[in-house]
């Protein structure tokens, strides 16, 4: 007889954030020297006021947000802004892991990855290319 199967809780958002942290640390140098002051969040879902911002109806629909100004588009005289920020959305993230399959791992990764394009204001096609230099030979500093 096999043995009984044990029910697993859901990543928390400690997990998450391992897997958000080691995706930043296998980016290639050039990117992680322009993340060091960029704020890290996990929450289980966006608030009202930023769903509504944004026009999404469900918590559900945003797994990740970048709260702040692209790289190129800031300037030294800039002062006494908030840091910029990446957030999570824990429940949105588990929902889409269930639905899809797609290792906890890899998906987390890709929501980082879009994140941190639109920190550097990449194209979707500079962000596929990021995610890709991440899983290849990112933590090797080049």
């Amino acid at each position: 007889m096999p043995a009984p199967v044990q029910p697993r809780t859901a990543p928390g958002a400690d997990e998450i954030e391992a897997i958000a942290r080691a995706t930043l640390a296998a980016l290639p140098g050039q990117f992680r020297a322009h993340l060091d002051d960029v704020v890290l969040i996990v929450e289980e879902i966006a608030d009202d006021e930023t769903l509504d911002a944004l026009g999404i109806e469900h918590p559900l629909d945003l797994s990740g947000l970048y709260h702040g100004r692209p790289i190129g588009e800031k300037s030294s005289m800039e002062s006494g802004a908030l840091p910029d920020r990446i957030h999570l959305y824990r429940r949105a993230i588990l929902e889409e892991w269930i639905e899809t399959g797609v290792g906890l791992d890899e998906l987390v990764a890709h929501v980082m990855i879009h994140e941190i394009g639109h920190h550097f204001g990449l194209s979707d096609a500079d962000m596929h290319a990021l995610e890709t230099m991440a899983g290849e030979d990112g933590a090797d500093g080049a």
